[in-house]
């Protein structure tokens, strides 16, 4: 049963091998279902697998150990398909296949700490990976809708083609960046909240066994995946900011810019503030969550 959710729940949220659905399906949408798509409906697959285990019983470890495989090869897969990508869009997409992994990882920590009776590493991880569905929610959106009024203003979604739009979409570049930042995990954003939750909660694993088990060894995995996701999202949305608002135009499209109506920039505004302030009021956010 468990495994039968994981495959069904696990093609809804994009979990590597079972992703191919993703990236094709978020460049042929528009970017504001793109948006509720990577924000919402992924996430309902994460929601429905944590209903699965609800009334599946106690874990066995192994069921943490299979969260914690898929977390880390969706993670590191996705951002290492994100980075070699020229189509906005479908680095975004890959993006979110990305933070499912981190949410994967979170949540097989949590799993592993309530089959080994450690309540901390339970606690921790299930409360990062929680938290970090939110949290993806409000700057992946944000990433699309800043997107999408790329693609209005340029009428191009190639990020070669583009260049320079930080001087003609100042509200536009700076809220992606600002996405762009939360999404790397850096602080005082709220990408960071929850991924340092998750690498707490790695570090109590590793401290609080006594011996190399299993708990010691997922925490050890655990913490070389989100830091090899990290360093290699911090290159990858370096790219994807830099190419498309620094620098001068390097095609007529992002030479002739339309302006974007105020009706596109009100919810980037919105959105950046949230990310803003998740990061600065991270404890407060944890326990609404």
């Amino acid at each position: 049963m468990f495994l039968l959710a994981l495959f069904g729940f696990g093609t809804k949220a994009g979990i590597m091998p079972l992703h191919v659905w993703l990236p094709e399906a978020h460049p042929a949408a528009p970017s504001h279902v793109s948006a509720v798509m990577s924000g919402v409906m992924i996430k309902t697959g994460i929601y429905g697998l944590l209903r699965t285990l609800t009334f599946l019983g106690q874990p066995p470890a192994w069921w943490g150990w299979v969260l914690i495989g898929v977390g880390a090869a969706s993670g590191i897969m996705g951002v290492l398909m994100a980075l070699s990508q020229r189509d906005l869009k479908r680095l975004l997409a890959y993006s979110s296949v990305e933070n499912i992994g981190i949410i994967c990882l979170g949540l097989g920590l949590g799993l592993l700490g309530i089959s080994t009776h450690n309540p901390a590493l339970a606690a921790l991880g299930l409360a990062g990976g929680l938290l970090h569905v939110w949290n993806h929610a409000l700057f992946k959106s944000l990433l699309f809708l800043g997107a999408g009024a790329v693609v209005h203003a340029t009428g191009t979604r190639d990020i070669e083609r583009l260049g320079g739009l930080l001087k003609k979409m100042p509200t536009a570049g700076i809220t992606f960046f600002i996405a762009s930042a939360a999404i790397c995990g850096l602080p005082p954003l709220n990408g960071f909240v929850s991924e340092v939750l998750i690498y707490v909660a790695s570090y109590t694993g590793v401290a609080d066994a006594t011996s190399l088990s299993s708990v010691v060894v997922a925490g050890m995995v655990a913490v070389l995946c989100l830091a090899m996701i990290g360093g290699l999202a911090a290159a990858c949305f370096t790219k994807a900011f830099g190419l498309a608002f620094l620098g001068s135009a390097r095609s007529l499209q992002a030479d002739d810019v339309h302006q974007t109506p105020a009706v596109m920039v009100f919810p980037l505004v919105v959105l950046a503030s949230l990310c803003v302030v998740g990061g600065l009021s991270g404890g407060l956010v944890l326990w609404v969550v």
